[in-house]
């Protein structure tokens, strides 16, 4: 196997892994096996289990980000931009169900909550577009003055239920029905 292709086995593995049976579930000896590697390759490659979650968690935002601004404009209205986001990060997790899952997984555990504390209200400097987008809106008074965090919950919150709902087969989506949900969560924020 390639060097490259252990790498990218041992992701996939991680993946699947924690995705089945949750980050304390998903030891170093089960990630080596599933993807048919020694346990000393995973740390060739990754300095230690925790450097191999968050870099799979920043490589699947990067992906993500990637998607979601393929065509935005931040010139635009501040309910365009929200509509164009939401629709992005829905479709993007329903054709991407394995990220999907870890991201999920990375959100709600002690990982997910250490990053957002790290980068939400330690970094002053960090701004991404989500960022930018409510304090425009806030600014514009088009979206409610709610904390940072309650208008994360209010957009995301309400995304990775549908995806979670659709992935499991009981909520189909379509394109028109994607538009629906994201305008609800616009619904909940404007002014």
């Amino acid at each position: 196997m390639a060097k490259s292709e252990k790498r990218d086995e041992i992701v996939r593995a991680t993946m699947e892994l924690i995705a089945e049976f949750g980050f304390h579930d998903a030891p170093i000896a089960a990630i080596a096996a599933r993807a048919n590697v020694g346990a000393g390759t995973i740390y060739r490659y990754f300095a230690n289990k925790d450097v191999l979650i968050n870099e799979i968690y920043l490589e699947i935002e990067e992906r993500l980000m990637a998607h979601i601004l393929e065509g935005y404009r931040s010139e635009r209205p501040v309910r365009e931009r929200f509509l164009h986001l939401g629709v992005g990060v829905l479709s993007y997790f329903i054709h991407n169900p394995a990220e999907f899952h870890y991201f999920e997984q990375f959100h709600i555990s002690p990982y997910g909550g250490a990053f957002r504390r790290e980068r939400l209200l330690e970094r002053t400097e960090y701004r991404d577009v989500f960022m930018v987008l409510f304090q425009d809106g806030t600014a514009q008074q088009v979206v409610k003055n709610l904390p940072l965090m309650m208008l994360f919950s209010l957009l995301f919150g309400p995304l990775f239920t549908v995806a979670r709902e659709h992935l499991l087969g009981f909520v189909p989506l379509d394109d028109q029905l994607i538009e629906t949900v994201v305008t609800t969560c616009w619904d909940a924020i404007r002014q």
